[in-house]
């Protein structure tokens, strides 16, 4: 019986149509499973995250309201925002964990249609919010909303159905790539009228990440990201404001820079040295005293670096690594079961987690031009917590399903 059974899964581990890496995964099935139906380090290693995060943020916080800018907020105005942002998250991403996966297949498109919905009434004057000459925002109340954040969900499930009805057709560029690619476009003309490089530039790398894993071939990929990075850079090169900041990423320290566009990276480069090998303590960073501007957001890095030093930015980073790691395993596993959306979606979800943490600790140590992309389940940003939550849950329901799969039963 036994010889009967590895005859039949053998042939159909090979010919799955898409990437499973160097190792064999037709034998996932035998390989012991906990009992519970959920992967519980993944969940503990994603609160401890958060758990962190929301201590850096009134840590990086809670001296703003010596700032005449903040002086109507209290000292812990960022920390309750943040908390009960992280209350709603996770009550959504218990919902969503609800959902069956067959459901968010079905839904795909029109979550997609939805995304783009709220990208263009962003753009509608008293509709969308202004924050810093952007407008990403839609005000709900005390709160907004950033719906770029949905739309880097939204792509993904959607490049991942896609990939499942054009798998057939996934060696002809017109007929494969192209549609994706003018669905991409769309969604990038309406975030760079924001404007909001840096969440087009994530939305582009998961849609890319997903076409690769769902089978395109190799020659097909480096043309996408030819075009791709031969775009970035027009834009960076006819926009006066990107070219300066490449500019004073190159020389952050000169004088023209040091007080200018390199002031953040030369702050936070400063917030980093001062923390050596241990920091110097919880709460005892410097540099968010109004030195370093957005020290509770897009560099919050900086403070971690400054407060517990070399060894927590190693940790973070560690933390990062593994989540990403595992949220690809998890993702191998469902293709190997044959449930091939429920595996993009997985590892779309890990290429979103990591390229997004890769792009924000590069530019926190000056490894990396600055761009305002928030650190994932650790910055302040309501949007983007309920929505990486929600992501997380959609990865812990692929997880369950392949647990139910291997124990003999359906989903």
């Amino acid at each position: 019986m036994k010889k009967w059974l590895h005859a039949l899964a053998g042939p159909v581990g090979d010919a799955l149509p898409v990437r499973l890496g160097a190792t064999r995964r037709a034998a996932t099935g035998s390989v012991p499973t906990p009992v519970l139906g959920f992967d519980q380090a993944l969940v503990w290693v994603t609160v401890a995250l958060l758990a962190w995060g929301l201590v850096m943020v009134y840590s990086a916080s809670i001296a703003m309201p010596e700032n005449p800018r903040f002086a109507r907020y209290t000292n812990s105005y960022f920390l309750v925002r943040h908390a009960l942002w992280l209350v709603m998250a996770f009550v959504a991403a218990l919902l969503a964990y609800q959902v069956p996966m067959r459901m968010w297949e079905k839904s795909a498109g029109w979550l997609f249609v939805l995304s783009l919905v709220l990208l263009a009434l962003v753009l509608i004057p008293h509709v969308g919010k202004v924050v810093y000459g952007a407008r990403r925002w839609i005000a709900l109340g005390p709160l907004s909303f950033q719906p770029s954040e949905l739309a880097k969900f939204t792509v993904l499930l959607y490049a991942a159905d896609y990939m499942v009805r054009k798998m057939d057709v996934k060696e002809h560029f017109f007929r494969a790539v192209a549609p994706m690619g003018v669905a991409v476009a769309v969604v990038g003309v309406l975030l760079l009228a924001e404007p909001d490089m840096g969440a087009f530039m994530v939305i582009a790398v998961i849609a890319m990440g997903i076409l690769f894993l769902g089978g395109v071939n190799a020659r097909m990929f480096f043309l996408i990201a030819t075009v791709l990075l031969g775009a970035f850079m027009m834009m960076i090169a006819f926009n006066d404001y990107r070219r300066a900041r490449i500019f004073a990423y190159l020389d952050p320290w000169s004088e023209e820079n040091a007080l200018a566009k390199g002031y953040q990276l030369t702050h936070s480069l400063i917030a980093v040295g001062r923390g050596e090998v241990f920091g110097v303590g919880l709460g005892g960073s410097v540099e968010k005293l109004h030195w370093l501007p957005e020290a509770h957001t897009d560099f919050l890095l900086a403070v971690i670096g400054e407060e517990f030093g070399l060894v927590g930015v190693v940790l973070v980073i560690g933390l990062f690594l593994w989540l990403t790691r595992r949220m690809m395993h998890i993702g191998r596993q469902a293709i190997a079961l044959d449930r091939v959306f429920a595996g993009l979606v997985a590892q779309g979800v890990g290429i979103w987690v990591g390229f997004q943490a890769f792009i924000n600790i590069g530019v926190n140590l000056g490894a990396l031009p600055t761009k305002g992309l928030t650190l994932p389940l650790m910055s302040y940003g309501g949007s983007a917590i309920l929505v990486n939550l929600v992501a997380l849950a959609v990865v812990l329901r692929v997880d369950h399903e392949n647990r139910q799969l291997m124990h003999g039963g359906r989903v």
